[in-house]
């Protein structure tokens, strides 16, 4: 977690389950569980609009969840460490729902180079 030794670990991990504390946030997770992606790919894959993706990966980014990689004008997105998976599938058993089916970020239709390149 970025920026983040001063302070207590209950402030830390206040802190990183405030940051996964929207569903969108989740499904952005879930979606990143087999490998890392663009937001145009994200788009697709979550039905929702790019901005609205964009500003939900930069909190994530900004709480040292998600890193990136840029490759020409794409930014790609990828868990900064597979432990936030578990997370999210112990936090799934402990509310007493059903395990996620962690998402395989294929078959979309978008223009990012790894899409073009598979075409």
């Amino acid at each position: 977690m970025a920026n983040m030794k001063s302070t207590t670990w209950e402030h830390q991990a206040g802190i990183l389950l405030a940051s996964l504390g929207q569903p969108i946030r989740i499904q952005i997770l879930s979606a990143l569980a087999a490998g890392e992606a663009c937001v145009c790919h994200l788009e697709s894959l979550l039905g929702k609009r790019q901005a609205y993706i964009s500003q939900h990966l930069m909190a994530l980014r900004q709480a040292g969840i998600l890193v990136t990689r840029r490759e020409g004008r794409f930014i790609f997105y990828r868990l900064a460490d597979s432990k936030y998976l578990d997370l999210l599938l112990l936090s799934s058993e402990l509310a007493g729902t059903d395990s996620p089916a962690l998402s395989a970020n294929t078959n979309t239709v978008c223009n990012c180079p790894h899409c073009e390149t598979a075409t």
